[in-house]
Order: C-alpha cells, then structure tokens, then sequence
C-alpha cells in the first residue's frame, strides 16, 4: 500500500489507518486480534486508537481496554507498526481525570504506555479541546513528551479551523512542538471540514486523517431505509445509536443514499469502495481511518487504496453529495467538533 508523509514530518504512514473503537465491545480479543494481522498482511501499518476506547455506555469502566488488547497483540509487530493514540477524555471519577491539564495528559500517556505495553507511541493526538486549561500549558507539556522520547509526533482531533490555526500559531510562538496532524469526521455526507479546516490544515502543513468515511457504516450500503441494521452502530448500545442517528440518519442523508445506490450499479464498484476511494482522493487527506468488526470488512477500503477511483467517478460522488458542503464549515448541531 502507498504511504504519505504526515504533514511537515518526515514520518510516511499507510494510505489507510485501522481505527480500533470496536475493539473490547463489538469485538472480542480474538477477534480484534484477527483484524489486526488481517490490516498488517493488507498493507495497513498505521493503527489508531485512544485510551477511552472501547465507546461503551460505562466509558469509566471500559477505559483502556482496546490498548490493552492492542499491547497483546502489538510485541513482535512493533517495528512494523506506526502507532496513535489519543488523550483528553474521562479516565476516571476524580475531576482531574479528564481534559488537557499537564496532570492528566502526563497521567494519560504513561496509563496508554503501560496498557500498550510500549516505550513510546508515534502519534499523540488531543481528542478534543479543554476551555479550563491554557491552551500554552497543553502545548509546552506535549513538547516535553516530545522530547522525552515517549511521544514521537503531536495532532488534534475533532477540530474546528479556528482551534488548529491558534494551537499552530501559539506552538511558534512558544517555540515548541506543533500539531502534525488532525483527525476530522469526513465523509460524502459531511463535507463541512472542506470549507474551513482543510485549507488551514493545508496552510499549516497538517496532515488531515478522516474518521467516519463510511459515516458509521450507513455509506456501506447495508442499512435499509426505514431502519438501521442489527448490530451496527445505529442500533448498538445505549448512547451510540442516539449519536449516530443525530449525525446521519435524516432525510438528506437517506435520499443521498439511494442516489448513490445507482452510481454502484452503474459503476460495479461497492458504496464502501467509492466512499473510502473518494475521500483518499482529496488533497488534504493523507490517511482514511477505517474500522472493522470482521477482518474482510477491511478489503473493500484496501481496493480503494489501491484502484482508486476514475476521475468521472469521482466527478459524480461530489455533484451527488454537494449538498454536504455546509457555509462556514460548520458540523450539524448536536456533532462532537468543537
């Protein structure tokens, strides 16, 4: 598989990165671990991950079990692997135990290490943004991770362009450690992030990595229209469904659906496939973040890394979608981007 540098680093990754919030919950140990050497024999080296995960309906009490699966797994496949995580949310009952303050982000990282069962992790990644903490005390921390060999690179994650510009801006001025990269909700139905936040990336240097390019599975073609199929993330949990259905599951979203439907018929190519494709298309992305519950549920995105798409094809998926692309680039409300 073709790799891309991440932003202004010399660090190349994977075309595709295996998104692991499924690990722990809608996949066993067994079964996360098929996944993972399923990803590597595919080409698939970047692994993405966050010490919240899995995102169950006690987030407390599942906190860290997908690293601990991922740091079973990881031993031998460690030099093979670029490996991310995330810090920022609740790992704990005390208040300190969440958000951005030097404290918990130190105590994030060495609880990531520890269930890791590694030295040092490739990409640190904030998975949110902290108004309690300055801004310059997260910075000037992430620095010293960065330095200490523990943290190989920084990014952010769920950003607005306002946010990324001023981290960027205030990393210069300190004169320390900058964000490399930044993970965004994109897909062909949520586009918002190309108004504003793709050309500060791209001003910037910042790699952008997509997650939800299948917009939670509904651009798998699999969910019929009047409701969700079983066992998803429309239907799993108690908080998921209720998330995933304010993000998608509206009318627009559904007629776009059925539109695209025709484009598959036409084009003999899977939704999934001209989903993951499309996105892999865009200058700004660098790396697509693709789950699975089952191993095979990674081989159409890796035939989009490698086929691509026609530029005909690519053509109709942003005619058939332009109504995605929001003024401002602003999410819909009630979204996780702040």
């Amino acid at each position: 598989m073709e790799s891309r540098q991440l932003g202004r680093t010399g660090l190349r990754v994977s075309r595709l990165c295996l998104g692991t919030s499924t690990f722990g919950a809608q996949c066993d140990r067994a079964a996360s671990e098929r996944i993972l050497d399923h990803a590597l024999d595919r080409g698939i080296s970047f692994i993405d991950t966050a010490d919240i995960y899995p995102l169950t309906d006690d987030m407390v009490a599942s906190t860290g079990k997908t690293e601990e699966i991922i740091g079973g797994w990881l031993g031998k496949h460690r030099g093979d692997v670029i490996l991310a995580t995330k810090c920022h949310g609740r790992t704990g009952p005390n208040e300190w135990d969440a958000g951005l303050s030097r404290k918990h982000v130190l105590d994030a990282v060495e609880g990531s290490l520890r269930r890791l069962r590694t030295d040092y992790v490739d990409l640190l990644q904030i998975h949110g943004w902290d108004d309690r903490t300055p801004l310059d005390e997260t910075l000037v921390t992430l620095d010293g991770l960065v330095k200490s060999g523990k943290v190989r690179y920084i990014g952010c994650s769920t950003s607005l362009a306002y946010r990324l510009a001023r981290a960027v801006g205030r990393s210069a001025a300190l004169g320390v450690e900058a964000f490399s990269s930044v993970q965004a909700r994109y897909s062909l139905l949520a586009r918002y992030a190309e108004a504003e936040l793709f050309p500060c990336a791209a001003e910037d240097g910042v790699a952008v990595l997509p997650f939800n390019v299948l917009a939670g599975g509904l651009l798998t073609g699999k969910h019929k229209r009047d409701a969700p199929a079983e066992g998803t993330r429309f239907t799993l949990g108690q908080f998921g469904p209720d998330i995933y259905r304010k993000r998608y599951w509206h009318e627009a979203e559904l007629d776009a659906i059925d539109e695209l439907r025709g484009l598959v018929d036409e084009v003999g190519r899977s939704m999934t496939e001209l989903a993951t494709g499309w996105a892999l298309a865009q200058p700004a992305v660098v790396s697509a973040v693709v789950g699975a519950s089952r191993p095979e549920q990674l081989d159409a995105p890796v035939a989009a890394a490698e086929k691509g798409l026609d530029d005909d094809v690519l053509a109709r998926l942003d005619q058939l979608t332009s109504r995605f692309v929001s003024v401002g680039g602003k999410p819909r409300a009630g979204s996780d981007e702040s």
